[in-house]
Protein backbone atom coordinates (compact mmCIF):
# COMPACT_ATOMS: atom_id res chain seq x y z
CA UNK A 1 0.00 0.00 0.00
CA UNK A 2 0.82 3.14 -0.50
CA UNK A 3 0.32 6.94 0.84
CA UNK A 4 -3.17 6.99 -1.13
CA UNK A 5 -3.96 3.75 0.20
CA UNK A 6 -3.67 1.80 -3.05
CA UNK A 7 -2.03 -1.27 -3.95
CA UNK A 8 1.13 -0.46 -5.95
CA UNK A 9 2.45 -1.29 -9.28
CA UNK A 10 3.43 -4.39 -10.24
CA UNK A 11 0.46 -6.20 -7.78
CA UNK A 12 -2.11 -7.69 -9.82
CA UNK A 13 -2.97 -3.87 -11.17
CA UNK A 14 -2.66 -4.73 -14.58
CA UNK A 15 -6.05 -5.94 -14.53
CA UNK A 16 -7.19 -2.56 -13.25
CA UNK A 17 -5.38 -1.27 -16.23
CA UNK A 18 -8.29 -0.98 -18.96
CA UNK A 19 -7.93 -0.42 -22.26
CA UNK A 20 -9.37 3.29 -22.11
CA UNK A 21 -6.77 4.11 -19.15
CA UNK A 22 -3.98 2.75 -21.50
CA UNK A 23 -5.44 4.69 -24.11
CA UNK A 24 -5.05 7.88 -22.23
CA UNK A 25 -1.86 7.14 -20.71
CA UNK A 26 -0.92 6.75 -24.19
CA UNK A 27 -2.15 9.92 -25.49
CA UNK A 28 -0.45 11.56 -22.17
CA UNK A 29 2.72 10.37 -23.70
CA UNK A 30 2.19 11.85 -26.64
CA UNK A 31 1.38 15.15 -25.75
CA UNK A 32 4.48 14.86 -23.41
CA UNK A 33 7.05 14.03 -26.44
CA UNK A 34 5.26 16.79 -28.44
CA UNK A 35 5.84 20.46 -29.48
CA UNK A 36 3.65 21.74 -27.20
CA UNK A 37 4.28 20.78 -24.27
CA UNK A 38 4.18 22.96 -21.10
CA UNK A 39 3.83 23.17 -17.58
CA UNK A 40 0.29 23.00 -17.20
CA UNK A 41 0.57 20.15 -19.48
CA UNK A 42 2.73 18.68 -16.73
CA UNK A 43 0.76 19.16 -13.38
CA UNK A 44 -2.42 17.66 -15.70
CA UNK A 45 -0.76 14.66 -16.15
CA UNK A 46 0.41 14.37 -13.02
CA UNK A 47 -3.04 15.17 -11.17
CA UNK A 48 -3.99 12.00 -13.78
CA UNK A 49 -1.91 10.03 -12.71
CA UNK A 50 -2.78 10.95 -9.07
CA UNK A 51 -6.41 9.34 -9.29
CA UNK A 52 -5.47 6.08 -8.99
CA UNK A 53 -2.56 3.12 -9.14
CA UNK A 54 -3.85 1.89 -12.48
CA UNK A 55 -3.01 5.42 -13.65
CA UNK A 56 0.23 5.36 -12.49
CA UNK A 57 0.89 1.56 -13.78
CA UNK A 58 -0.47 2.60 -17.38
CA UNK A 59 1.66 6.16 -17.28
CA UNK A 60 4.97 3.95 -16.07
CA UNK A 61 4.78 0.92 -18.82
CA UNK A 62 4.32 3.73 -21.47
CA UNK A 63 7.21 5.18 -20.26
CA UNK A 64 9.13 2.52 -19.77
CA UNK A 65 8.32 1.19 -23.71
CA UNK A 66 7.87 4.78 -25.05
CA UNK A 67 11.90 4.03 -26.71
CA UNK A 68 11.30 0.74 -27.98
CA UNK A 69 7.43 1.34 -29.54
CA UNK A 70 8.50 0.92 -33.80
CA UNK A 71 7.22 2.53 -36.32
CA UNK A 72 6.65 5.90 -34.32
CA UNK A 73 7.92 8.70 -36.07
CA UNK A 74 7.30 11.86 -34.24
CA UNK A 75 7.72 14.15 -37.15
CA UNK A 76 4.71 12.62 -39.39
CA UNK A 77 3.01 11.76 -36.56
CA UNK A 78 2.35 16.11 -35.63
CA UNK A 79 2.53 17.10 -38.62
CA UNK A 80 -0.76 14.76 -39.20
CA UNK A 81 -2.53 15.79 -35.87
CA UNK A 82 -2.97 19.01 -34.28
CA UNK A 83 -1.77 18.39 -30.98
CA UNK A 84 -1.98 21.92 -29.12
CA UNK A 85 -5.26 22.12 -27.09
CA UNK A 86 -6.91 19.53 -28.90
CA UNK A 87 -7.09 17.21 -25.61
CA UNK A 88 -7.81 18.92 -22.49
CA UNK A 89 -7.42 16.96 -19.00
CA UNK A 90 -11.25 16.53 -19.13
CA UNK A 91 -11.13 15.31 -22.88
CA UNK A 92 -9.38 12.38 -21.75
CA UNK A 93 -12.32 10.85 -20.07
CA UNK A 94 -14.15 10.88 -23.30
CA UNK A 95 -12.72 6.85 -24.65
CA UNK A 96 -10.04 5.69 -26.24
CA UNK A 97 -11.72 5.51 -29.26
CA UNK A 98 -12.08 9.17 -30.09
CA UNK A 99 -9.23 10.23 -28.04
CA UNK A 100 -6.46 8.01 -30.17
CA UNK A 101 -7.76 9.29 -33.29
CA UNK A 102 -6.72 12.36 -32.66
CA UNK A 103 -3.03 11.95 -32.17
CA UNK A 104 -2.54 8.73 -34.33
CA UNK A 105 -0.24 7.02 -34.90
CA UNK A 106 2.03 7.90 -32.14
CA UNK A 107 -0.55 7.11 -29.64
CA UNK A 108 -1.61 4.44 -31.93
CA UNK A 109 1.74 2.40 -32.00
CA UNK A 110 2.51 3.10 -28.39
CA UNK A 111 -0.93 1.69 -27.04
CA UNK A 112 -0.43 -1.66 -28.78
CA UNK A 113 2.78 -2.09 -27.29
CA UNK A 114 2.04 -1.24 -23.27
CA UNK A 115 -1.68 -3.28 -23.94
CA UNK A 116 0.93 -5.94 -25.07
CA UNK A 117 2.98 -5.59 -21.86
CA UNK A 118 0.24 -5.03 -19.42
CA UNK A 119 -1.85 -8.00 -20.74
CA UNK A 120 0.97 -10.84 -20.73
CA UNK A 121 0.67 -13.84 -18.47
CA UNK A 122 -2.93 -12.20 -17.03
CA UNK A 123 -4.62 -14.69 -19.15
CA UNK A 124 -6.76 -11.45 -20.60
CA UNK A 125 -7.85 -11.74 -24.45
CA UNK A 126 -5.84 -8.90 -26.07
CA UNK A 127 -7.41 -8.07 -29.40
CA UNK A 128 -5.62 -5.80 -31.50
CA UNK A 129 -7.20 -5.28 -34.17
CA UNK A 130 -11.64 -4.38 -34.67
CA UNK A 131 -13.43 -7.12 -36.26
CA UNK A 132 -14.59 -6.14 -39.60
CA UNK A 133 -17.23 -3.57 -39.61
CA UNK A 134 -19.59 -2.94 -42.48
CA UNK A 135 -20.57 1.08 -43.71
CA UNK A 136 -23.16 1.71 -46.08
CA UNK A 137 -24.73 5.39 -47.87
CA UNK A 138 -28.22 5.48 -48.58
CA UNK A 139 -29.19 7.02 -51.65
CA UNK A 140 -27.92 10.62 -52.00
CA UNK A 141 -26.20 10.08 -49.18
CA UNK A 142 -22.59 10.49 -47.48
CA UNK A 143 -20.27 9.55 -44.81
CA UNK A 144 -16.82 9.93 -43.71
CA UNK A 145 -15.35 7.14 -41.78
CA UNK A 146 -12.10 7.79 -40.02
CA UNK A 147 -10.16 4.51 -39.33
CA UNK A 148 -8.43 3.47 -36.10
CA UNK A 149 -4.65 3.91 -38.27
CA UNK A 150 -6.03 7.60 -39.17
CA UNK A 151 -7.11 6.74 -42.63
CA UNK A 152 -10.03 8.97 -44.24
CA UNK A 153 -12.60 7.39 -46.49
CA UNK A 154 -15.58 9.31 -48.30
CA UNK A 155 -18.80 7.07 -49.38
CA UNK A 156 -20.49 8.51 -51.74
CA UNK A 157 -24.36 7.77 -52.59
CA UNK A 158 -25.44 4.32 -52.71
CA UNK A 159 -22.05 3.35 -50.86
CA UNK A 160 -21.35 0.04 -48.98
CA UNK A 161 -17.89 -1.21 -47.75
CA UNK A 162 -16.44 -3.72 -45.27
CA UNK A 163 -13.43 -2.99 -43.18
CA UNK A 164 -11.14 -5.52 -41.90
CA UNK A 165 -7.54 -4.52 -39.84
CA UNK A 166 -5.24 -7.23 -38.77
CA UNK A 167 -2.01 -6.80 -37.64
CA UNK A 168 -0.37 -7.64 -40.77
CA UNK A 169 -3.03 -6.34 -43.54
CA UNK A 170 -5.63 -3.20 -43.79
CA UNK A 171 -7.93 -4.56 -46.04
CA UNK A 172 -11.28 -2.63 -47.40
CA UNK A 173 -13.89 -4.36 -49.34
CA UNK A 174 -15.72 -1.74 -51.64
CA UNK A 175 -19.04 -3.96 -52.15
CA UNK A 176 -21.03 -1.06 -54.36
CA UNK A 177 -21.04 2.72 -54.93
CA UNK A 178 -17.58 4.69 -54.80
CA UNK A 179 -15.33 5.83 -52.01
CA UNK A 180 -12.27 7.90 -51.56
CA UNK A 181 -9.65 6.57 -49.50
CA UNK A 182 -6.55 8.88 -47.86
CA UNK A 183 -4.47 6.39 -46.75
CA UNK A 184 -2.43 6.55 -43.55
CA UNK A 185 1.10 5.15 -44.90
CA UNK A 186 2.05 2.32 -42.55
CA UNK A 187 4.76 -0.09 -44.76
CA UNK A 188 4.26 -2.78 -42.30
CA UNK A 189 1.14 -2.81 -43.16
CA UNK A 190 -0.43 -2.54 -46.42
CA UNK A 191 -3.95 -1.06 -47.16
CA UNK A 192 -5.63 -3.21 -49.93
CA UNK A 193 -9.25 -2.00 -51.84
CA UNK A 194 -10.92 -5.51 -52.93
CA UNK A 195 -13.17 -4.38 -55.52
CA UNK A 196 -15.09 -6.93 -57.90
CA UNK A 197 -12.21 -9.28 -58.60
CA UNK A 198 -9.85 -6.51 -58.59
CA UNK A 199 -7.37 -5.63 -55.68
CA UNK A 200 -6.13 -1.64 -55.63
CA UNK A 201 -2.78 -2.11 -52.91
CA UNK A 202 -1.20 0.98 -51.68
CA UNK A 203 0.91 2.28 -48.82
CA UNK A 204 0.48 6.09 -47.90
CA UNK A 205 -1.71 7.61 -50.81
CA UNK A 206 -5.38 9.09 -51.87
CA UNK A 207 -7.19 7.61 -54.30
CA UNK A 208 -10.83 6.89 -55.77
CA UNK A 209 -12.65 3.77 -56.56
CA UNK A 210 -16.48 3.98 -58.37
CA UNK A 211 -17.81 0.55 -58.86
CA UNK A 212 -20.41 1.12 -61.81
CA UNK A 213 -21.06 2.69 -65.15
CA UNK A 214 -19.52 6.00 -65.57
CA UNK A 215 -20.50 9.56 -67.42
CA UNK A 216 -18.09 8.68 -70.41
CA UNK A 217 -18.30 5.28 -70.89
CA UNK A 218 -21.71 3.68 -70.18
CA UNK A 219 -20.87 0.29 -69.77
CA UNK A 220 -17.89 0.81 -67.52
CA UNK A 221 -17.80 -1.47 -64.54
CA UNK A 222 -14.31 -0.62 -62.04
CA UNK A 223 -12.61 2.71 -62.29
CA UNK A 224 -9.44 3.54 -60.00
CA UNK A 225 -8.60 7.56 -60.17
CA UNK A 226 -5.26 7.70 -57.94
CA UNK A 227 -4.95 11.43 -57.02
CA UNK A 228 -1.72 11.23 -54.43
CA UNK A 229 1.01 8.69 -54.39
CA UNK A 230 1.34 5.84 -55.98
CA UNK A 231 -0.69 2.35 -56.15
CA UNK A 232 -0.86 -1.30 -57.69
CA UNK A 233 -4.02 -2.15 -59.49
CA UNK A 234 -3.92 -5.95 -59.73
CA UNK A 235 -5.93 -9.50 -60.22
CA UNK A 236 -7.64 -10.78 -56.94
CA UNK A 237 -5.56 -13.09 -55.06
CA UNK A 238 -5.66 -16.86 -56.89
CA UNK A 239 -8.37 -19.22 -55.58
CA UNK A 240 -11.12 -15.93 -56.05
CA UNK A 241 -13.06 -14.99 -58.94
CA UNK A 242 -11.68 -12.78 -61.54
CA UNK A 243 -14.83 -10.20 -61.96
CA UNK A 244 -13.41 -7.09 -63.13
CA UNK A 245 -9.83 -6.97 -63.29
CA UNK A 246 -7.07 -6.40 -65.40
CA UNK A 247 -5.00 -9.17 -66.95
CA UNK A 248 -1.58 -8.45 -65.20
CA UNK A 249 -0.95 -5.88 -61.79
CA UNK A 250 -0.79 -2.36 -63.33
CA UNK A 251 1.54 0.49 -61.47
CA UNK A 252 -0.52 3.80 -61.05
CA UNK A 253 0.92 7.43 -61.59
CA UNK A 254 -0.62 10.26 -59.44
CA UNK A 255 -3.41 11.86 -62.05
CA UNK A 256 -4.30 8.64 -63.78
CA UNK A 257 -7.30 6.85 -64.18
CA UNK A 258 -7.79 3.48 -64.71
CA UNK A 259 -11.46 1.77 -66.13
CA UNK A 260 -12.06 -1.23 -66.55
CA UNK A 261 -15.12 -2.68 -68.84
CA UNK A 262 -16.17 -6.33 -68.34
CA UNK A 263 -15.75 -8.85 -71.36
CA UNK A 264 -18.70 -9.56 -72.47
CA UNK A 265 -19.95 -13.24 -72.33
CA UNK A 266 -17.07 -14.19 -70.98
CA UNK A 267 -16.73 -13.44 -67.05
CA UNK A 268 -13.64 -15.20 -66.19
CA UNK A 269 -11.71 -13.32 -69.27
CA UNK A 270 -9.69 -10.04 -68.30
CA UNK A 271 -11.71 -6.98 -68.58
CA UNK A 272 -10.79 -4.32 -71.43
CA UNK A 273 -8.03 -1.76 -69.63
CA UNK A 274 -8.70 2.00 -70.30
CA UNK A 275 -6.01 4.87 -69.11
CA UNK A 276 -6.34 8.34 -69.14
CA UNK A 277 -5.39 11.41 -66.90
CA UNK A 278 -8.83 13.35 -66.80
CA UNK A 279 -9.12 16.81 -64.29
CA UNK A 280 -9.56 15.73 -61.26
CA UNK A 281 -11.69 18.47 -59.82
CA UNK A 282 -15.05 17.51 -61.38
CA UNK A 283 -14.46 13.66 -60.49
CA UNK A 284 -14.31 14.61 -56.90
CA UNK A 285 -17.02 17.55 -57.12
CA UNK A 286 -19.59 15.21 -55.23
CA UNK A 287 -17.50 15.82 -51.75
CA UNK A 288 -19.27 19.42 -51.95
CA UNK A 289 -22.10 17.61 -53.04
CA UNK A 290 -21.91 18.87 -56.77
CA UNK A 291 -21.77 17.45 -59.83
CA UNK A 292 -19.47 19.32 -62.42
CA UNK A 293 -20.77 18.66 -66.01
CA UNK A 294 -18.07 19.77 -69.46
CA UNK A 295 -18.97 19.03 -72.29
CA UNK A 296 -20.90 15.61 -71.63
CA UNK A 297 -23.70 14.36 -73.21
CA UNK A 298 -27.45 14.44 -71.85
CA UNK A 299 -27.45 10.87 -71.06
CA UNK A 300 -24.41 10.55 -69.50
CA UNK A 301 -25.38 13.48 -67.15
CA UNK A 302 -28.72 12.59 -66.36
CA UNK A 303 -27.08 9.28 -65.38
CA UNK A 304 -25.01 10.65 -63.05
CA UNK A 305 -28.08 13.12 -61.38
CA UNK A 306 -29.81 9.73 -61.09
CA UNK A 307 -27.51 7.97 -58.43
CA UNK A 308 -28.52 10.82 -56.20
CA UNK A 309 -32.36 10.63 -56.01
CA UNK A 310 -34.69 8.47 -56.08
CA UNK A 311 -37.16 9.83 -58.72
CA UNK A 312 -35.26 9.33 -61.51
CA UNK A 313 -34.98 11.50 -65.19
CA UNK A 314 -35.86 10.18 -67.95
CA UNK A 315 -35.32 10.94 -71.87
CA UNK A 316 -38.19 10.89 -73.98
CA UNK A 317 -37.77 11.29 -77.77
CA UNK A 318 -35.75 10.39 -80.68
CA UNK A 319 -32.27 9.47 -80.94
CA UNK A 320 -30.90 12.88 -80.74
CA UNK A 321 -31.79 13.57 -77.69
CA UNK A 322 -29.60 11.43 -75.74
CA UNK A 323 -26.72 13.60 -77.71
CA UNK A 324 -27.80 17.15 -76.42
CA UNK A 325 -24.13 18.20 -74.93
CA UNK A 326 -24.64 19.23 -71.14
CA UNK A 327 -21.90 21.69 -69.17
CA UNK A 328 -22.29 23.32 -65.99
CA UNK A 329 -22.49 22.86 -61.97
CA UNK A 330 -25.36 21.21 -60.59
CA UNK A 331 -26.33 20.18 -57.19
CA UNK A 332 -26.59 16.65 -56.36
CA UNK A 333 -30.42 15.41 -55.13
CA UNK A 334 -31.93 18.82 -57.11
CA UNK A 335 -32.96 16.29 -59.49
CA UNK A 336 -35.80 18.79 -60.38
CA UNK A 337 -33.73 22.09 -60.58
CA UNK A 338 -31.39 20.21 -63.29
CA UNK A 339 -34.10 18.87 -65.32
CA UNK A 340 -35.23 22.33 -65.26
CA UNK A 341 -32.05 24.18 -66.25
CA UNK A 342 -31.21 21.34 -69.36
CA UNK A 343 -35.05 22.15 -70.51
CA UNK A 344 -33.97 26.01 -70.55
CA UNK A 345 -30.99 25.36 -72.46
CA UNK A 346 -32.10 23.16 -75.03
CA UNK A 347 -35.76 24.03 -75.35
CA UNK A 348 -37.25 20.93 -73.78
CA UNK A 349 -40.32 20.29 -71.95
CA UNK A 350 -40.36 18.91 -67.97
CA UNK A 351 -43.11 16.56 -67.18
CA UNK A 352 -43.52 15.04 -63.51
CA UNK A 353 -45.41 11.64 -64.19
CA UNK A 354 -46.11 8.45 -62.76
CA UNK A 355 -42.96 8.90 -60.02
CA UNK A 356 -40.16 10.45 -62.61
CA UNK A 357 -39.22 13.04 -64.22
CA UNK A 358 -39.47 13.44 -68.26
CA UNK A 359 -37.73 15.44 -70.55
CA UNK A 360 -39.27 15.52 -73.85
CA UNK A 361 -38.81 17.63 -76.82
CA UNK A 362 -42.11 20.41 -77.34
CA UNK A 363 -44.63 19.13 -79.63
Amino acid sequence: MNSFGEQVPGEGLAHAVTPEIAAEAAVWIARLHGPDRSALMERECLAWQARSAAHRLAFERCTDVWQDVPRVRLADAYASASLGDAVAGPALHAGSERVLRRFLPVATALLVAVMAVLMAGTGLPLNLWRDAEVYATQVGGQQLVLLDDGTRVSLNTSTRVSIEFKSDLRAVTLESGEALFEVARDPSRPFVVRVAGSEVLALGTVFSVRLGSSREIAKSDLAVTLIEGQVSLRPAEAGKARGVAPATPVLMQAGERIRLLSAEGDSAAPATLQLDKPRIEPLMAWKRSEAVFEDVSLADAVAEMNRYHRTPIVLNGDSSLPQLRVSGLYRTGDSAGFAKAVAALHGLVVQEHAGRLELTPPH
